[in-house]
Parts: C-alpha cells; sequence; structure tokens
C-alpha cells in the first residue's frame, strides 16, 4: 500500500496548472498543424459557437456532478469534467444543426482536454477523500491510502495515465498529418475517454442508478458513443467524396 500525503486544497494548483498547460499547448498545436484547419471552420461557426460550448459545459459539470452526490449519505452539490465534456458536445452540436455547420469544430481542444485531464486527475489524488473521487478497496500493491487506512484503487491515475496514452497517439498523429488525428481528432478523443472513464467507473463507490451503472457509467457511454458514430459518418464523407472526385486529366494522358 502506498501512503499519499493529501490536503483539500491541493486541487487548486493542479487545476489551474491544468488550464494553463492546456491552453499552451492549445496555442502550441494551432500554430503547429490546425492553423488552416480552425480558421476554416471558424468562418463557418459563427461567434456564437463559444457561447453554446459554455451553454452546455457549465450546466452539464453541474448536473452530473450534483446528481451523483446528492445520492451520496452526505448530499452535497459538485461538478465533474465528464458532465462538463458532455455538455459542451450537446451545447454545440445544437448550434452546429441550427447553423448548418458540418464536421468536426472541436479539433483546438482535443489537446488540451486531454492534457487538462492528465493534470488535473493529480489533483483529484492529492486533494484525497474529500474530494469524493476515491476508488474502491483493493488487495493490489499499487493500492493507495488517502488517510483513512485503506487501501484504494487509485482510479485518477489510471484516468491520467489513460489519457496520456491518447495524447501522445494523437500528437504522433498530427506529426505525421494522420486525418484521424487532423480531422476526428475530438471524436477519436470523446470516444477514448468515454470507453476508458466508463471502464474505471466500476472502481469507484458511486451512488448507481440503473443496476450496476453509476451516473458517469451512462454519460460515458453516451460521449463514448457519440466519438464513434461521429467518427464513422466523418469517415464515410470523407470515403464518398474521394469515390465522386473526377480523375483530371493530364496532358500524358491525352490520345494520340
Amino acid at each position: 500500500m502506498i501512503h499519499i500525503a493529501t490536503a483539500e486544497w491541493a486541487h487548486l494548483p493542479f487545476d489551474l496548472a491544468a488550464w494553463a498547460s492546456g491552453a499552451v499547448l492549445g496555442a502550441v498545436l494551432y500554430r503547429w498543424r490546425l492553423k488552416e484547419a480552425v480558421q476554416s471552420l471558424a468562418l463557418s461557426t459563427g461567434p456564437g459557437y463559444f457561447g453554446a460550448l459554455i451553454a452546455g459545459a457549465i450546466p452539464g459539470a453541474w448536473i452530473a456532478g450534483s446528481v451523483n452526490t446528492l445520492r451520496e449519505p452526505f448530499a452535497t452539490l459538485s461538478h465533474s469534467v465528464l458532465g462538463a465534456l458532455a455538455g459542451a458536445i450537446v451545447g454545440v452540436e445544437i448550434y452546429k444543426t441550427l447553423r448548418g455547420v458540418k464536421g468536426s469544430t472541436g479539433g483546438v481542444f482535443t489537446g488540451p482536454f486531454a492534457l487538462g485531464v492528465v493534470i488535473g486527475r493529480f489533483g483529484c489524488l492529492f486533494a484525497g477523500l474529500p474530494d469524493r473521487t476515491f476508488g474502491i478497496p483493493t488487495t493490489l500493491p499499487w493500492g493507495v491510502d488517502l488517510g483513512d487506512g485503506i487501501a484504494r484503487h487509485p482510479v485518477q491515475i489510471y484516468e491520467s495515465a489513460a489519457m496520456a496514452l491518447f495524447l501522445v497517439a494523437y500528437l504522433l498523429g498530427l506529426r505525421d498529418r494522420k486525418p484521424w488525428a487532423l480531422e476526428r481528432g475530438f471524436y477519436a478523443m470523446a470516444a477514448w475517454y468515454g470507453l476508458q472513464r466508463f471502464g474505471w467507473e466500476f472502481l469507484k463507490p458511486y451512488p448507481k442508478v440503473a443496476g450496476p451503472f453509476d451516473i458517469f457509467h451512462l454519460i460515458s457511454l453516451a460521449v463514448a458513443l457519440y466519438g464513434c458514430l461521429f467518427y464513422a459518418r466523418s469517415l464515410g464523407g470523407e470515403r464518398c467524396a474521394k469515390d465522386r472526385a473526377l480523375p483530371v486529366l493530364r496532358a500524358d494522358d491525352q490520345p494520340v
């Protein structure tokens, strides 16, 4: 068992570090690989895009988090990064539908979100039991003691490591100009985040809302399905566009 020194205030510095590093990474990726795609999409999305994102993310974060913690013995309001992601997706997709915007518009947020989770989850870990993101008891040698003498699954580190793996794959994809990273990176991130989060939820003592599933199981599954379906739709649209493209005859192709 690994003993972790915890303090409830430890969450704030990690949150600040997550936001700052995410902003820096977003700016770097924009200049490095995403500038052309983001600029073309910005012309079609309009100024209301970020308003729709915020209008979805904030209530999504608090509703999802509070639905969970209000069911616990010591009911309280809380917020959730998963709820913020799901709410932002809903808000943006509604806005895009109303404006007739096609394609992914979340590419510039993909890297920053992944990095934010990688760093931010350590804040959850070091905040300890009051953060209410701890895992269930375990006998595994890497179980962590957050102050109550019980070895628990370090679910915060599991999630951080899973998103670090995605971030590495994503950056390599951008480096090699892979279409999945350049054009469908946000959908891939949503699918991966939803799937890995769905798995880790089985290692948390949250109140159940449907059989063995807590509220975050359901939201994770919805986010994962969104990512998979929209990824497949985008890929299918790309293939159809290639099939419709007509070959251009070169001078050497002219009959003689």
